[in-house]
């Protein structure tokens, strides 16, 4: 009888040894399995007579149902513990574990974070851009046009185009280049402008390159921060006050600040900031060559033609801009006197600043 075969099944399930997985899976080929038991059973409910056949299928599931059940929980199980089993089994879990030390912020970073938040305080928010460029917004937006001397001053990397010529000389290479690293900041002013109606007041930091040797004060790649106020009536005096405000909220309120007349190629007129020497306290020292002051950055009013290059009427609004290094600022007020230690992941050097977070 077909109810005899249902209980001696039930019977070898509910009693089957399922402790590892090669007789898991035997459970599996014998009873749940296409041609296992199981499903040899159905194939028999056809021979049983239509008024018992339908008690018979219930039973027939409910094994089906049992048989399934303990599968999956032992499945389950065994799953379980070979995620929990150790991969080395001669591994002494009962060893003191080896601490794992946290990291700390790079200088930089806290730098950077700093700047941002003192010009945040008096509404300049940030804008960031590529730092592949394209000629046009690195050096021609800005009052460099192509062979201007000033580029000289700012050589890159270039990236050759992709119908450019195979040749090797410099000169090739440049004159095939349609993109470059970006030597300044300043292309996201440019975007900032193009994107932005007056008044725009934003800071731009990022990485910058140049193709410089590495030494103890010059790199190839390196940080600085820009600043850019668009609006009616700006002046010289505006932009004073910013530096001021800045220099202040930054070194200390005992730090002076002085304006050496210089030429920028987007700004007219222009000057350098310089500010009290930090290790001489202005007094003379071989960091600031006896002078009592070090240059920190460049400033000036936006060029009527730069801001013509936008789209913005030079007639109607005026402008200032200012940048400096982050490498520079944080030498100063780390005194830090490498600048190779910012790229060295020297970590002697870098848990000088755990403290400061």
């Amino acid at each position: 009888m077909l109810q005899e075969t249902i209980a001696r099944v039930r019977a070898e399930i509910e009693a089957a040894d399922l402790s590892t997985a090669e007789q898991l899976d035997q459970f599996r080929i014998a009873y749940t399995g296409r041609k296992g038991q199981l499903a040899d059973l159905f194939d028999q409910l056809k021979s049983v007579e239509p008024a018992d056949r339908r008690a018979v299928g219930q039973e027939l599931n409910q094994l089906k149902q049992l048989a399934q059940a303990r599968f999956d929980e032992r499945r389950e199980q065994l799953e379980a513990g070979a995620a929990n089993s150790p991969s080395d089994p001669t591994f002494d879990y009962t060893l003191p574990p080896v601490p794992q030390a946290l990291g700390t912020r790079h200088p930089l970073s806290l730098v950077r974070e700093e700047i941002v938040r003192i010009l945040a305080r008096i509404g300049f928010n940030v804008a960031e851009g590529p730092e592949i460029e394209d000629d046009w917004h690195n050096f021609t937006a800005l009052n460099f046009p192509e062979n201007h001397p000033a580029r000289d001053m700012q050589d890159t990397f270039f990236v050759k185009s992709a119908g450019a010529g195979s040749g090797d000389s410099d000169t090739e290479a440049k004159a095939s280049a349609s993109y470059l690293l970006r030597t300044h900041t300043s292309p996201v002013q440019v975007r900032v402008m193009q994107a932005q109606k007056p008044p725009i007041r934003s800071i731009m930091p990022g990485r910058v390159y140049r193709n410089e040797a590495i030494s103890a004060r010059a790199h190839m790649m390196f940080h600085q921060v820009e600043a850019l106020f668009i609006d009616e009536n700006v002046s010289f005096a505006d932009l004073k006050q910013t530096v001021y405000y800045f220099v202040q909220e930054l070194f200390g309120d005992d730090v002076q600040v002085r304006f050496r007349p210089s030429f920028f190629p987007f700004t007219e007129p222009s000057a350098e900031i310089d500010i009290t020497c930090l290790i001489c306290k202005g007094t003379g020292c071989n960091i600031c060559k006896g002078t009592g002051w070090v240059e920190i950055g460049g400033a000036g009013m936006v060029d009527p033609a730069v801001l013509e290059q936008s789209g913005i009427d030079a007639e109607r609004y005026s402008g200032y801009a200012w940048g400096m290094g982050i490498e520079r600022i944080t030498m100063l007020k780390y005194q830090i006197k490498d600048l190779r230690l910012f790229t060295e992941n020297d970590m002697r050097f870098l848990r000088q600043f755990e403290s400061l977070l």
